[in-house]
Formats: C-alpha cells, structure tokens, sequence
C-alpha cells in the first residue's frame, strides 16, 4: 500500500467513510435497508461536523491551534494503540457473560425503552467511576484535559478508556437482559449524541435546544460536565437521558451567571499533550510513592481524586462544600451591609451568586 492510500484510508476511516464508498462504488444500494447502512449513512455527521466547526471558527478566527492540540495528539496516539487492543471485546463480553442473565429482551419498541434505561445505569456506573476512583480518573482525565469545549473533544482520550468503559458498560446490560443487536443499536446511537453534545460556542451558543434541555442532556449539560467550577464538577454524568442523575442527584442545569470553565484544575494554564495523557499517572505514582503505610498507598488507588492522607482534601465534594460556604457567608455580610447602609431600604430578598476567580486545586 503506497503513502496515498494509506492516507486516503486514515481520512475516509476518520470520516467513517468506508461503507458509503463501498456502496457507491459498487451501486448496491440494498445496504440502506439494514443497520449497517444506516450506520453508513448516519456515522460521518460527527467528523463533518467537527470539520465544519473548525472551518467556522477558522473564518471567525475564533480557534487557535492550541485549541484542538489534546484531542489531536489523542486521536493519533490511540489510532496506533488500537492495533494492540482487541476489538471483539464487546462480543466476547457478551458470550461470556449473557448465560447468568435471568431475564432476555427481544428487539421491541418497549425492549428498547428498557434496554436504553439500562444502557444508561451502564454508563452512569463507568463514567461515575472515572471521576470517583482515582485510578480510574487517569483513565479518563485526558478527556477533561482540554480547555475548550469543541466536538474534537470527542476524541481525546487515554486509549485505555475505551476498554474500560465497555467492560463495565457491556456486563451491566448484558446481566440485564439487553440483547446483542440492541447493545449495538444502542451503542451506535450513544456514539452519535456523544460526539454532538461536544459541540462548541462557536457553532452553538446557547446549548439548551429550546425544550429539549427539560427532557434529555444537551450539550449544555455536558459543557457543565466538563467545566472545573467548583459548583459543576462530577455533575451529569450521563450521556443523553437524565433519569440516573436526577436519582443520584449528580443532575446539575447551566447557570446563566456561571460560565463553564474547562479543563481540570491541575494545572494553572492549559496542559502539555503529554500531561494530558499520563500526568495523572505520574502525580498518582509521586502520591502512591511518598504516602506512608500500605493503606494510605491503596487509598490513594481507590480513593476520588483530591484526597489526602493528611486530611486536607480537595475532592470535588470538599471543593464545592467550601466554595458554597464561601457564597453563603458573601451573601449574608451582602445583607448586613443593605441593613446597616440603608436602612430606609427593604431587606433585599434575593441574593446573586457571587462568583470566586479561581477553584480549589483538585490534587
């Protein structure tokens, strides 16, 4: 295979292509009445939209290079890992698992429902997870890395997710009773939302979509996700229906006066590639090395990322806990002031949310 064609085949692979190229070459159109053609159809949308986005902001010279460097050096990087990790993990997941399964969903609309519903738990688990078990989050820190919201985002990631993500994802529904053709609908359609709800300012301003915000997550909610404010971390952790957070009450609305900050709150300006994708690995091992005593090691493992042995933690929780309490007390002496600077005045009923330059550091 000559350079050329290798290239042609990593930009038709990037744009998801193949299919579509294959049917059009062959005029065999049958294709289009299954899944797969669909899928032929549906699955470049998210590459020609993060084109189409970059080419926006290009022209708005709203984009610098810097921009889409995390995500880039990712996507390449795990181009080349994936050659080292199976892609049958899904399928042999599914053999293994499926016998202890009590209950067998069948490919119905009211199947569907359910098995989406459990796709959901799935992902909640793992993703939950990947912010709450330190070991987990060097895992998935990479993708919290950049910090600026744009759908090439989709594509930073530490290659190891992937595999993680599956095995959690696909035993939860396969001991659930989600069949294989609907786990792959599923996934198929969780890919494709996936990647919009990525999408940047530059293409969509207000990320609500009007009346949808109400009802599934939109990619205002996940701009929430990956924004480090201390009022939004470890929030909305699913990926298109909000039922699990809303249950676990990890759900949490844009505010209109708390524009999300991204990126993680590691570095005080927007990291190197190689931070990006091990440094969390490397601050894990210097904390694992110098804590003392064999369980403080493993806490360190298992514990959410910012807690310390010394008791000094700056967890997400810990964080929102002393950032609320700092509004709390800025409100009140705000409502001392009006009491004692005016007192011809009403008490003022209704105190803004004062916002703090910087958040806490997670360690």
């Amino acid at each position: 295979m000559t350079l050329v064609e290798k290239l042609l085949n990593e930009v038709t692979g990037f744009f998801a292509l193949h299919n579509f190229v294959d049917m059009v070459r062959t005029h065999d159109f049958r294709a289009l009445r299954t899944m797969a053609g669909i899928d032929a159809i549906i699955a470049p949308l998210i590459p020609i939209l993060l084109v189409a986005e970059a080419i926006h902001a290009l022209i708005l010279r709203r984009v610098t290079a810097a921009q889409y460097k995390i995500p880039f050096f990712s996507f390449v990087f795990n181009r080349v890992m994936q050659h080292f990790v199976s892609i049958v993990l899904v399928t042999w997941l599914f053999i293994v698992i499926s016998p202890f399964s009590p209950i067998r969903s069948k490919i119905t609309w009211y199947w569907l429902l359910y098995s989406y519903v459990v796709w959901e738990l799935a992902h909640f688990i793992y993703h939950y997870l990947g912010h709450k078990v330190r070991l987990f989050w060097c895992l998935h820190a990479t993708h919290h890395a950049p910090e600026h919201m744009n759908i090439s985002v989709t594509h930073a990631h530490f290659f190891l997710e992937g595999p993680f993500a599956d095995v959690i994802r696909t035993t939860v529904c396969t001991l659930l009773g989600v069949n294989y053709p609907l786990l792959l609908f599923i996934m198929f359609i969780d890919t494709t939302w996936g990647g919009f709800i990525h999408i940047g300012e530059n293409m969509i301003r207000d990320g609500r979509l009007g009346f949808l915000h109400d009802y599934i997550l939109t990619p205002s909610h996940h701009r929430v996700h990956h924004a480090r404010n201390p009022l939004y971390m470890d929030t909305n952790f699913g990926n298109l229906l909000p039922i699990w957070d809303r249950i676990f009450r990890t759900y949490r609305p844009e505010k209109e006066n708390i524009t999300p900050e991204y990126g993680t709150t590691r570095y005080d300006k927007e990291p190197t590639m190689l931070q990006a994708y091990f440094g969390e690995f490397v601050a894990l091992g210097k904390d694992v090395y110098h804590a003392p005593g064999i369980i403080n090691k493993c806490k360190y493992i298992i514990m959410p990322p910012g807690w310390s042995h010394l008791g000094d933690h700056k967890t997400a929780a810990a964080v929102r806990r002393h950032w609320l309490e700092a509004q709390k007390a800025g409100a009140e002496e705000h409502e001392l002031e009006i009491e004692v600077g005016a007192n011809a005045q009403p008490k003022a009923a209704h105190i803004g949310v004062v916002e703090v330059s910087k958040p806490f550091h997670k360690i």
